[in-house]
């Protein structure tokens, strides 16, 4: 989904939309790029816990050049705005952030709660000059662009499946929410809210995606979900496991595991690397080590947004690709409820998120 209309200079001004961990993270690479960055939140508390402990603590030293603000007081106009916050907000931040036409627009994922309306997002993306992100960034770090261009170009020939996990017990996530005692304390802990390991960990499903698109299967067709949902004392209610078949409108069929319970994390090759290890037969294995850090990932990204806004070429984290992300989250939790395999309508995105269902096969 690239805008119609005249671009407008990236000269690097940024707003950043919450003040919490995803914020924090944003801010610490925008500032490594030598970019401007406010940070606004309707929480003085949540500005402070930022300055005082979640950026010293990751980066060593509060960053002066950060300007912080409640957001009634954040005038001017921003190249790029970042929002950061809970994803039932997601929708009503963009929405207003594309009436300042901004350059461009970064939403943290989920793009939404799995039964919220994207339509007039989408719609008023598609016409105006804003370019609209949504942040799953894993697909523009060095690992995942490397398999899609070995995919692209044949080297391992048509893929006969694709499979892919994303597995994190809730420990990892609060050791970097330390405010929050736990799933409960916030939108995490409620699969309705874009939480729990479908809407957390989604990141596996839309690897899937890119990969099946990098690889010419096409978009997902058929989603066959088997989720564990439960409900603790504290009041929390979210899916802990979270499997997925999945097939392409070219036939192709696949799996994706995301879950919230497995220790150790299965992240990476190792800690501070990734992987790419390319295996055919009667041949030594091709293993290309990749090496970076979490914070990496994001400055990864925003240079990625940087370079897709001043050349217009198309990003697989559009606006287009984060609503496919999203349409899959909630077919997810629709199948496991009725216990049914989903086929999806596959109307051109731009339109909108789509009906998810339009038929149901009993399985």
């Amino acid at each position: 989904m690239i805008p119609r209309g005249r671009r407008k200079a990236f000269v690097n001004t940024v707003r950043i939309v919450g003040a919490g961990s995803i914020g924090t993270h944003h801010a610490h690479a925008a500032r490594q790029l030598g970019w401007s960055v406010t940070v606004t939140d309707v929480s003085e508390a949540a500005l402070e816990r930022m300055r005082r402990d979640l950026y010293p603590s990751r980066y060593g030293a509060w960053d002066e050049a950060i300007t912080q603000l409640s957001p009634d007081r954040a005038q001017g106009h921003f190249d790029l705005v970042i929002i950061g916050t809970p994803p039932d907000s997601h929708v009503p931040l963009a929405l207003a952030a594309l009436s300042e036409s901004p350059v461009a627009i970064l939403i943290e994922k989920p793009l939404a709660p799995p039964a919220a309306t994207v339509e007039q997002l989408a719609a008023r993306a598609a016409d105006s000059a804003t370019r609209v992100f949504v942040g799953y960034d894993h697909v523009v770090g060095r690992a995942a662009q490397m398999i899609a261009r070995e995919l692209a170009a044949g080297v391992v020939g048509r893929p006969l499946t694709i499979d892919v996990e994303f597995r994190e017990h809730w420990a990892g996530i609060f050791r970097a929410h330390p405010w929050l005692a736990g799933p409960a304390d916030s939108y995490l802990g409620f699969s309705e809210a874009g939480g729990g390991a479908a809407g957390e960990h989604s990141h596996a499903m839309n690897l899937w995606q890119f990969f099946a698109e990098a690889a010419g299967a096409g978009r997902v067709r058929q989603v066959q979900a088997a989720m564990d949902y439960i409900s603790t004392s504290d009041g929390a209610a979210y899916d802990r496991l979270c499997l997925l078949l999945l097939r392409t409108e070219s036939g192709l069929l696949g799996r994706v595991v995301q879950d919230v319970v497995t220790l150790p994390a299965e992240l990476g090759c190792k800690p501070g690397a990734d992987a790419v290890i390319l295996r055919r037969p009667d041949q030594e294995d091709d293993v290309r080590i990749i090496h970076k850090t979490r914070p990496d990932d994001f400055i990864d990204e925003l240079r990625h947004i940087e370079r897709c806004c001043r050349d217009g070429v198309p990003s697989p984290i559009d606006l287009r690709h984060g609503l496919e992300t999203q349409r899959l989250i909630r077919a997810a939790h629709e199948t496991a409820r009725l216990g049914t395999r989903i086929t999806l309508d596959l109307a051109p995105p731009e339109g909108g998120d789509g009906a998810p269902i339009r038929s149901q096969q009993h399985v």
